[in-house]
């Protein structure tokens, strides 16, 4: 486990919770790191620059290496497989099946042949259209997962549960998270990182409407994870020896989009506009009007602090990062820098 002697490797190490999992690693005095990912033409790159890790290897070596020398990287203390396809629109199932489903098969049975605490990413798509009762402990057939990325997942959970291996190994079912170090996601940022962007734009921040009797725009729902706590509690279940299965993990709030709208206006110190517009035809039949993490097995696993609020959270990121450039563990140099001057009547 985390902190025991060997080597920790993680996987999607320059993505958003993977980058963030080193930054919290490394705060916790912990540097011999083996970061996996796919770095490409992205901008991924810059998100590694102040981090301390042992190596770097790109995805494609990694699991050449595991295969060809399983033993090559030494004693493995813990394995994060946080890489994957996180695209909710990728339309190439084979691709998503190569990627999310037989990678983190090969990853999982390598990481526990050699004894070491395995946690990876779930994803809380894999409770579908399900809009109340998301518990950990619901029969996995009885999900249905409404697009391909979520059943990707889906098939690999099962796969764990098949191969009797999901009590050895910490699954995690990530719910709304956003914060620093998102920008190589493009579509797939956060709506905090889009607001931003419209409001630097426009001047005003761009809703869906809402297309269900008694729920007024605005008021559609999210739980809302800032990526620091995400960080912190991947670590905290990965050393604890008593957490296995399944775990959500979310803020165990849920919050509406016109309030964390709201929380973006207030961190850049202008009054709210916004616009409510059409939702495109082919979501609205899949549009989900609540989603809120049930977090009581995490609680019981013995994670009793505060979640960061919706408010705070999009504070630090709309002022210390969006507005700043700065990526995790660039904080200080940037913090002193001025809010930019946006119109709010443009």
């Amino acid at each position: 486990m985390v902190g025991s002697s060997g080597r920790v490797v993680v996987t999607g190490g320059a993505g958003l919770i993977g980058s963030a999992l080193v930054w919290q690693l490394n705060r916790e005095g912990i540097d011999d790191i083996v970061v996996v990912d796919r770095l490409g033409t992205s901008e991924k790159w810059r998100h590694l620059v102040p981090l301390h890790f042992a190596d770097y290897l790109d995805a494609e070596e990694f699991f050449a290496r595991i295969a060809a020398q399983p033993d090559a990287f030494g004693e493995i203390a813990s394995v994060f497989h946080l890489g994957a396809c996180s695209s909710t629109t990728e339309r190439d199932a084979s691709y998503l099946i190569a990627n999310n489903v037989r990678c983190s098969q090969e990853i999982a049975r390598w990481a526990l042949a050699r004894g070491a605490r395995f946690t990876y990413a779930s994803s809380a798509a894999t409770y579908g259209a399900r809009e109340h009762d998301m518990r950990e402990d619901l029969d996995p057939h009885s999900l249905r997962p409404l697009n391909m990325y979520g059943y990707s997942k889906h098939l690999f959970d099962l796969w764990m549960r098949r191969e009797g291996l999901r009590d050895r190994a910490v699954a995690i079912k990530y719910f709304n998270v956003y914060g620093p170090n998102e920008d190589h996601k493009g579509t797939m940022r956060s709506v905090v990182a889009k607001a931003f962007e419209q409001i630097r734009e426009h001047g005003t921040i761009e809703l869906f409407k809402s297309y269900r009797e008694g729920i007024v725009d605005g008021e559609q729902t999210r739980d809302f994870l800032y990526v620091k706590d995400a960080a912190a509690i991947t670590a905290f279940l990965a050393r604890t020896p008593q957490a296995a299965g399944i775990y959500n993990v979310g803020s165990g709030v849920e919050r509406n989009w016109r309030d964390l709208a709201g929380a973006v206006f207030a961190a850049l110190r202008l009054p709210q506009r916004i616009e409510y517009v059409e939702m495109p035809e082919v979501l609205r039949g899949k549009y989900q009007y609540r989603t809120v993490a049930t977090i009581d097995r995490l609680r019981a696993a013995g994670w009793t602090a505060l979640m960061t609020s919706l408010e705070d959270g999009v504070a630090d990121y709309v002022r210390n990062y969006l507005a700043t450039g700065a990526v995790l563990g660039t904080e200080s140099a940037a913090a002193s820098s001025p809010l930019p001057t946006f119109s709010a009547t443009r």
